[in-house]
C-alpha cells in the first residue's frame, strides 16, 4: 500500500542498503557529486518476462488454480501466463488499483485470504496462489482452502531443488520453523538459519552459493534455473510443477509436514531508537541466566520443546516475535517466557499477529 512504498536500490548487480545508503545521503546532502550525464532507454519487458517465467514450467496433470493478485502488479502478466499453462484457471482482483479496495495485499495474513479460500473451495480447486502489492511475496492455500506459510512452503519447494542439488545449502531467517531446517536436512540440505532481510538474504545466497532462500515473509529467492530474486509469479509456478508433477496433492504434501503448535509473527510498536535497545537488554539478561541463545538476528531462545524468538524490525518502529512448541502446553510456556522477557525492559505483548513486510 502507499504508505509502505519505496524502491530497492542495487550497485551493479549486487544489493545496496543499510549503512550504504546512509552514506550516500549524506554525500548527496553535503553535495559530494560528481557531475556527468547518463541516458535512459525504454524497453517492452512483458512478453519477454512471461516467456521466461514460463520456460522452467514443467507440464504436469491439469490442475484447478485460483489466483488472487490483490489489485496488485502481477495483475498485468497473470492472464498471459495462465493462457498458456494446462488445467482451469480463475483469477480474482487483476485489475491494478494502488487504492487495494478488495482487501490489504500482504498474502501472508489469514484476513487478507478469505476471498481466496472462498473461492478455492467454490471452484474444488486444487492450489490457491496470493500475491502482495509489487509481486515478490506469495501466498498460498491447499485444497482444502488451509494456509502453507512461508516455512512450510520453503520446505516443499527445499525438496524439489534438493533433488538435483544435493548437499546445496538452502537458506531461511530466523522466523522460520524448525520443522523447516530439520525437513532440509532430511532431505540430504544444508540448512542455514539467517538473518531477515531481502538484500541481507541475497548477499549470504551468494557467498554460500545457495540455490534456494525464502522468509516467513513470503519472500521466496530461487537462484535454481532462476536469478536469485524474489519473484513471486515464478515461485507460483514452481509450485504448480511440483503439485502437477505428483500424485499428492499440496493438501496431503502440508499433512506430512510434521505440525507443531506456533504463534504467527507478531508485531508491536517500539520506538525507533528504543527498538535494538530492547532486545539487547533481553539478550543480556538470558546470556547471565545461560539460556540456549542464537543472536544471528535478535534472540532466538532455543528450549526443550521449542523456541521463541525476539527482534528488532529492519525497516519499521516495531519489535518482532514468535514462538513455537511441541503442544500447546509448552506454547503457553514460551509465550509467558517471552512476555516476561519483555516485561522486565518496560515492554507489554501484543495480541493482533501479522506477519509485516
Amino acid at each position: 500500500p502507499p504508505d509502505y512504498n519505496g524502491f530497492k536500490m542495487m550497485f551493479g548487480k549486487k544489493p545496496f542498503y543499510g549503512a550504504d545508503i546512509q552514506k550516500l545521503g549524506a554525500m548527496s546532502k553535503a553535495g559530494d557529486v560528481d557531475k556527468g550525464a547518463g541516458s535512459i532507454s525504454e524497453r517492452p519487458v512483458k512478453d519477454a518476462y512471461v516467456a521466461r517465467v514460463l520456460r522452467d514450467f514443467k507440464p504436469g496433470r491439469p490442475l484447478k488454480v485460483v489466483w488472487d493478485t490483490g489489485h496488485g502488479a502481477m495483475g498485468v502478466v497473470v492472464r498471459d501466463i495462465i493462457s498458456k499453462l494446462p488445467g482451469e484457471h480463475t483469477v480474482l482482483f487483476e485489475r491494478v488499483d494502488g487504492t487495494f479496495p478488495a482487501h490489504h495485499p500482504d498474502p501472508t495474513v489469514e484476513k487478507n485470504l478469505l476471498d481466496l479460500r472462498a473461492a478455492v473451495k467454490e471452484k474444488g480447486a486444487d492450489v490457491g496462489i496470493a500475491f502482495d502489492g509489487d509481486g515478490d511475496r506469495i501466498g498460498a492455500l491447499d485444497g482444502q482452502g488451509r494456509i502453507l506459510w512461508g516455512d512450510q512452503l520453503l520446505a516443499i519447494w527445499a525438496r524439489d531443488v534438493l533433488k538435483e542439488r544435493p548437499g546445496s545449502t538452502i537458506i531461511a531467517d530466523v522466523k522460520a520453523s524448525q520443522v523447516l531446517f530439520d525437513e532440509v536436512a532430511a532431505a540430504g540440505g544444508k540448512p542455514l538459519m539467517w538473518k531477515t532481510g531481502h538484500s541481507i538474504l541475497k548477499v549470504k545466497m551468494a557467498e554460500e552459493k545457495s540455490p534456494l532462500a525464502g522468509e516467513m515473509s513470503g519472500h521466496v529467492f530461487f537462484a535454481d534455473h532462476w536469478y536469485g530474486f524474489d519473484d513471486a509469479m515464478y515461485a507460483g509456478i514452481r509450485l504448480l510443477n511440483i503439485v502437477g508433477g505428483s500424485a499428492d496433492t499440496l493438501a496431503a504434501m502440508r499433512d506430512r509436514l510434521p505440525q507443531p503448535v506456533n504463534t504467527p509473527e507478531l508485531r508491536f510498536d517500539c520506538d525507533e531508537d528504543r527498538k535494538f535497545k530492547v532486545v539487547d537488554e533481553v539478550k543480556e539478561r538470558l546470556k547471565k541466566a545461560k539460556a540456549d541463545v542464537n543472536d544471528v538476528d535478535g534472540v532466538r531462545v532455543s528450549t526443550g520443546d521449542g523456541w521463541w524468538l525476539l527482534r528488532a524490525s529492519n525497516t519499521q518502529a516495531v519489535l518482532v516475535a514468535r514462538c513455537e512448541a511441541k503442544d500447546q502446553s509448552g506454547l503457553d510456556r514460551l509465550m509467558a517466557e517471552l512476555r516476561a522477557a519483555l516485561s522486565a525492559s518496560g515492554v507489554a505483548m501484543p495480541d493482533e499477529p501479522s506477519a509485516g513486510h
